[in-house]
């Protein structure tokens, strides 16, 4: 079951990455419509056909994250959904066309083998189905208060500080929201009717939604590279925590500890480094 959480989440990563490049290939082609005297209107890069690839390629992506969800533990999940930055970075070199430089080839390989390493030396696994209420209360009150304190932080910070602290408040609210959809599937078993009754279904739809317009607030306050190692890491280790903490999740610790830290510190490097490239961070489109 370990192996088809990795694929389902692997599968789920790329269709991200594919969802990004495409609809960002879909504005680049909007803009050169315009360009070339036949306005598209706004929001005309809607109706063209690789937008609407994107977009369908974002919902199969949000169904194979919930499945892995659902066969696997949470602790796996989302680090390995952080592989998004890497098949963003191939996708992107292929679609437009930019070749990636030696560094980030180097970010590439550095990212894959951190991941891996941690994963390895982890070794999450076992948990419940189900968290019961009061784990859910411990857990969200720091979680929302910790958020608040954020959000009144970064709205005092400029540009690349605002950025890290707004990344980190919307990472809390992606692996809630994880966390959220994995307890909703556990309701599965008991008929859809547990399902629709229950609160998770509605919290997690809520909770996912603040998360989004989070991030749109996060990419406006000030560059990816300055963003995207706050979402990546803060995503993946707070999701390890709640694995450990909601569902009963193990991970291995003792003399592990160091060098999955040092794991941790390799994907944080390899992920600023990659965030600063023009093929994750979207620039390659006003070059195409």
């Amino acid at each position: 079951m370990i192996v088809l959480c990795v694929l389902l989440a692997l599968l789920a990563a790329l269709g991200n990455a594919a969802a990004s490049v495409l609809q960002r290939r879909a504005a680049a082609t909007d803009l050169s419509t315009s360009a070339g005297g036949r306005p598209a209107g706004r929001f005309g890069f809607v109706r063209l056909r690789v937008w609407r690839w994107g977009a369908g390629l974002l919902a199969v992506s949000g169904v194979a994250q919930a499945l892995a969800l659902a066969v696997g533990p949470l602790a796996v999940v989302q680090p390995v959904m952080t592989t998004e930055l890497l098949f963003t970075l191939v996708l992107a070199a292929a679609v437009f066309r930019w070749p990636p430089g030696a560094g980030t080839w180097a970010a590439f390989l550095a990212m894959a083998l951190g991941l891996a390493a941690f994963l390895l030396l982890a070794g999450p696994g076992g948990g419940t189905e189900t968290v019961p209420p009061k784990r859910w209360l411990v857990s969200a009150v720091p979680a929302v208060v910790v958020s608040a304190v954020l959000i009144f932080v970064g709205r005092r910070q400029r540009f690349s500080a605002r950025a890290a602290v707004l990344g980190t408040v919307t990472a809390i609210g992606f692996s809630f929201t994880a966390a959220l959809i994995k307890d909703t599937l556990g309701l599965l078993p008991d008929g859809p009717g547990e399902l629709f009754t229950g609160w998770q279904l509605y919290t997690a739809a809520a909770v996912g939604l603040t998360s989004f317009l989070m991030l749109q607030a996060t990419l406006r306050a000030g560059s990816l590279a300055a963003s995207q190692p706050a979402l990546t890491l803060g995503d993946s280790l707070l999701s390890v925590i709640l694995g450990v903490s909601l569902f009963d999740e193990s991970i291995s610790l003792g003399w592990r500890v160091l060098p999955e830290l040092a794991s941790l510190g390799l994907i944080a490097f390899a992920c600023v480094h990659l965030s600063r490239s023009p093929l994750v961070s979207g620039k390659e489109a006003q070059r195409w």
